[in-house]
């Protein structure tokens, strides 16, 4: 078996496939459009394959309720709301005003009611710990890895049973995989890795899907 193999004998994915599984659902116009609008501020959105799983998720447990921590220019919160239910309502956090202008056109350009949508500006942890207890169906965290634990927290009083926490970036710049990391990001994430392993209370998965999704699903409070 090489190197490049896995313990179970399957080889991993080359760049071409790579590339091939984040383009293979095309972004609409006004997806595009918010990229941009986000390369032009110096933040990176969600991936195309990252969007399409927030989409999924959301359509899967016909998200109704669900809390963003990291607004950016919309595409993640463009992606949750594709998925959720016609009169869903998104609650977005983000401390740049900017970015939230950004979200909001990008909003309004695919037809989304504002009454769906809740932009507020501040910090997450603030924020987060001002809203209702098990009244959310996901938490979805794109922002500071270094305050993931502290967002795996809230988001065990935030959501159902049934609910959804999902990470972002988890294999991106801090090595989550290599224990010899120490830095605040990568301790961060893996404390948050453990604590979703090792909880009864939660079913997670560790996806490969653009710099890494961590998702779990909460089993009971």
């Amino acid at each position: 078996m090489s190197a490049e193999q896995s313990s179970n004998g399957s080889s991993p994915p080359g760049a071409a496939a790579w590339a091939y599984a984040n383009t293979w659902l095309d972004d609409a116009e006004p997806v595009r459009a918010a990229r941009a609008r986000a390369a032009d501020l110096g933040i990176e959105p969600v991936s195309q394959a990252v969007a399409n799983a927030l989409t999924l998720f959301a359509a899967t447990i016909d998200a109704a309720a669900v809390v963003e921590v990291g607004t950016g220019t919309g595409v993640s919160g463009a992606a949750l709301l594709a998925g959720m239910v016609d009169d869903g309502v998104l609650t977005s956090i983000d401390t740049e005003a900017e970015h939230q202008r950004a979200a909001r056109d990008l909003f309004t350009s695919i037809g989304v009611d504002h009454v769906r949508t809740r932009l507020i500006t501040g910090r997450a942890l603030e924020v987060l710990s001002r809203l209702t207890d098990e009244a959310y169906d996901i938490v979805f965290a794109d922002s500071d890895p270094a305050e993931y634990p502290a967002v795996l927290a809230q988001a065990t009083r935030l959501l159902r049973t049934g609910g959804l926490v999902i990470f972002a970036d988890v294999l991106g710049s801090s090595d989550l995989a290599d224990p010899g990391q120490r830095d605040p990001e990568a301790l961060a994430l893996r404390d948050v890795a453990h604590a979703l392993r090792d909880d009864d209370a939660w079913l997670p998965a560790l996806l490969t899907v653009g710099n890494g999704l961590l998702v779990a699903t909460l089993l009971h409070d």
